[in-house]
């Protein structure tokens, strides 16, 4: 089971499009095989700052380790599952 976590600012319009295009991505490269946990910067600052996310999206593969991150646009697939070290099933 693949774990992530998406840091994003709030509950915006951009914020919503990135997690629109990670739950297409993730589901269409882990048919399910994945759980995707959303963290609101603005809700939640102190979990941003324990794991040292400085810009948003920050994606973060947590598991299977090791664990690896991506900064940025999420709209390319298979650049954001090359970066985190990962390949569609």
């Amino acid at each position: 089971m693949y774990e992530f976590k998406l840091y994003v600012v709030g509950r915006t319009p951009k914020s919503t499009a990135a997690i629109d295009e990670l739950k297409t991505l993730l589901t269409g490269a882990f048919n399910g095989h994945y759980h995707l946990k959303v963290i609101y910067i603005i809700e939640n600052p102190e979990e941003a700052e324990k794991n040292k996310v400085l810009a948003t999206p920050t994606l973060e593969k947590v598991s299977p380790e090791p664990v690896r991150k991506v900064i940025g646009d999420l709209s390319n697939s298979e650049m954001v599952l090359f970066a985190l070290g990962l390949t569609a099933e």
